[in-house]
């Protein structure tokens, strides 16, 4: 195998965005993967991602998505890949988190619309809502991404800068050698694991305790046949702050179904053998909500599921470090639920920190991540 500037191993979307923009800065990268971008047993899988820029008070991940949706609009294919649903997120007058969201998006200058109850019932009359204290902060200009298709239009844009590609299998890290399954040996003079839920099975001493992958099922739903209201520019995507079960949504594209999920931790998952059957449990759950929340779809026609996993750090920030033995090997991971939107940030974070030593953000360094989780990031 030929010897290149970085080697970067999973083609998720903080691998892809990462071998991409390297790629653009003029350096030799091979991109390995074993089975393929946005490959179904990935947490960068699935049909669709919510792109929004509310972080309540943390402006480090709004920034960060909003250089991120700049960064994703220079794709050739962006006008296929992003749709700009808007993001609504529903609020109560007393929560701390959503005040702060609001303050710091207009503080950066993101567009939002404050609604009140009469206004979201109005507007999105899907949703039943109750009367007192909730309101709406909607951002119009952010949206979703075609995740899947996504991922693969990085790859491609890369390949269109010089970037190789393989598929191929690595061993878990050996002090300094990095070998694929077959037992060949990588040459680079850096890289770059950024292997999602596989990371902490690569490096169990260092991470089996920092990372921990979790279960999560999504669901799909069709509409009633002939009911145009799911679709945009009818429905929005939706993020429900109100209710502790941490529901959010994504509209009818393409006509797929309306995608439900319910952003809590599931149990640990283990990515190469677990099973990947949505359980009636949580069926029962997402209907549940759906009769509560968005009446129209209580009895809907189940139409797909998914399980992927969150690589969850303690708190939720990402993992982008070097490895504290080995400094050409770079460590990319915990995405925590959040991180597809960010992967062309992360990938330029990653390019500055390898090529020209720029700052470093704490946050993202392997000594704030704890075994304990306390997560902060949402």
């Amino acid at each position: 195998m030929a010897v290149y500037d970085v080697i970067v191993i999973g083609a998720g979307v903080f691998g892809s965005c990462t071998a991409w923009r390297l790629c653009r800065a003029g350096r030799r990268v091979l991109l390995l993967d074993a089975w393929g971008p946005g490959h179904s047993r990935s947490s960068s899988g699935d049909e669709s991602r919510i792109i929004r820029m509310g972080y309540g008070a943390d402006t480090l991940y709004t920034r960060m998505a909003m250089r991120s949706l700049a960064l994703w609009k220079e794709l050739p294919d962006a006008a296929s890949l992003f749709h700009q649903t808007g993001v609504l997120w529903l609020a109560r007058t007393y929560d701390a988190y959503s005040a702060a969201s609001q303050a710091a998006l207009h503080q950066l200058g993101v567009r939002t619309e404050i609604l009140s109850v009469a206004e979201l019932s109005e507007r999105y009359s899907q949703f039943h809502l109750p009367e007192g204290d909730l309101y709406g902060i909607l951002e119009p200009e952010s949206g979703v991404l075609l995740a899947r298709r996504a991922v693969n239009a990085v790859v491609r844009d890369g390949l269109s800068h010089g970037l190789h590609y393989e598929i191929a299998a690595v061993q878990p890290f050996d002090r300094g050698v990095v070998r694929t399954a077959a037992g060949e040996t990588l040459q680079a003079a850096q890289f770059v694991f950024a292997c999602g839920p596989w990371l902490p099975k690569l490096f169990p001493e260092l991470l089996g305790r920092r990372i921990d992958p979790t279960r999560q099922e999504v669901f799909y739903f069709a509409p009633p046949p002939g009911d145009a209201r799911f679709h945009p520019p009818h429905f929005p995507a939706w993020i429900d702050f109100t209710d502790p079960r941490g529901p959010y949504g994504v509209p009818d594209l393409e006509s797929r179904g309306v995608k439900i999920g319910l952003d809590r931790h599931g149990p640990h998952f283990d990515p190469d053998s677990d099973d990947r059957q949505a359980t009636a449990a949580g069926i029962h759950a997402a209907r549940e909500f759906l009769a509560e929340r968005i009446p129209a779809l209580s009895n809907a026609l189940l139409t797909e599921t998914r399980v992927c996993q969150y690589g969850n750090t303690s708190s939720g920030d990402f993992l982008l470090d070097r490895h504290p033995e080995f400094p050409h090997v770079w460590l990319a991971g915990g995405g925590s639920g959040h991180g597809f939107k960010q992967g062309p940030a992360v990938g330029e974070y990653l390019c500055s920190q390898m090529l020209q030593n720029a700052p470093a953000e704490p946050r993202f360094s392997l000594a704030a991540k704890q075994e304990e989780p306390r997560r902060t990031v949402y």
